[in-house]
């Protein structure tokens, strides 16, 4: 039987992932002419629509603390939106580099609001994360400091994300709640960000394939993939240190990068196996370690 918080990195693991295959769909709905606010749209409104209902039997429930719990998933729904828009706006590389300097924005959160203790074996991780992250990205003329929109959406998106790791961790509400107050929210974002681009003259009102039969797929995608995806994105934050949520949410850069090389026809060399297996020891190390290390022991002598 699993502990909550071995369900909780698994959740983790899930999500990183999901995100790692994010960009397949979203090819694919690319080939049918859909631009990218539409597709962020689409993503977020389809698993809303099919949750609604639930929403709707247990309204109640969201008006228990309405600031704290709709502050809470209307930062998450804001986080998303900002990390999925920033591919619009600049290099796939450049966000994965803004957005996953997240484990150590937790990790320095949790030490100034949680009072947690940045162990070693904590600087061990970060360190190897950080590491595949630039073998992957090849970040040899040093690092690429915020120097667009879609960098400063990336970067901005992962504090956001690290920030919401604490307000999951430290609230009362339950993960299915979050889930579904998380995808309203960021469905009523991207609906924003889409007529944004409708007013400035860059998205159409209404896409022709809308009106079509090409995005039948996104049904039963919603119900297989996005939202146990989203459930494990919100239950992974309510049990783990945001740091150690950051981590594991790093294997969304090795999932990225071998499916991509796969079906994608990109470079996976010893460059990239290298990144990979940095990236996956910086998520293992802290269990690994948990489970390793040896517990004291206490010897009763008994007196007569």
């Amino acid at each position: 039987m699993l502990s909550k918080q071995s369900f909780a990195r698994l959740c983790c693991i899930y999500s990183g992932i999901t995100f790692g295959i994010y960009w397949i769909p979203l090819r694919a709905m690319e080939t049918t002419g859909l631009s990218g606010s539409w597709s962020i749209l689409l993503f977020t409104l389809m698993p809303a629509i099919l949750i609604l209902p639930v929403f709707l039997y247990r309204i109640k429930i969201y008006f228990r603390e309405p600031l704290r719990f709709h502050g809470t998933t209307l930062l998450i729904g804001l986080g998303y939106v900002m990390y999925a828009g920033a591919f619009l706006y600049t290099e796939v590389i450049r966000v994965i580099v803004m957005f996953y300097l997240m484990p150590i924005w937790g990790f320095l959160l949790g030490r100034i609001f949680l009072g947690e203790q940045i162990s070693p074996v904590r600087w061990i991780s970060m360190a190897f994360g950080a590491l595949g992250l630039a073998v992957i990205c090849d970040i040899t003329a040093g690092f690429p400091f915020p120097s667009n929109t879609g960098d400063w959406m990336a970067l901005v998106a992962g504090f956001i994300w690290a920030n919401a790791a604490i307000l999951l961790l430290t609230g009362k509400s339950r993960p299915q709640e979050y889930t579904i107050g998380f995808l309203l929210w960021a469905s009523i974002i991207a609906g924003c960000l889409v007529a944004y681009g409708i007013s400035a003259g860059f998205e159409e009102v209404l896409p022709e394939v809308l009106l079509t039969t090409k995005l039948w797929w996104l049904i039963p995608f919603a119900i297989i993939v996005l939202l146990p995806a989203a459930y494990a994105t919100m239950f992974g934050p309510t049990q783990l240190s945001p740091g150690i949520v950051g981590l594991l949410y790093m294997t969304e850069i090795s999932i990225a990068t071998v499916t991509a090389a796969l079906f994608a026809g990109e470079t996976f060399a010893t460059k990239e196996l290298i990144g990979v297996i940095l990236i996956t020891f910086a998520g293992i190390a802290e269990p690994v370690y948990e489970r390793c290390k040896p517990t004291t022991r206490i010897k009763i002598t008994e007196h007569s």
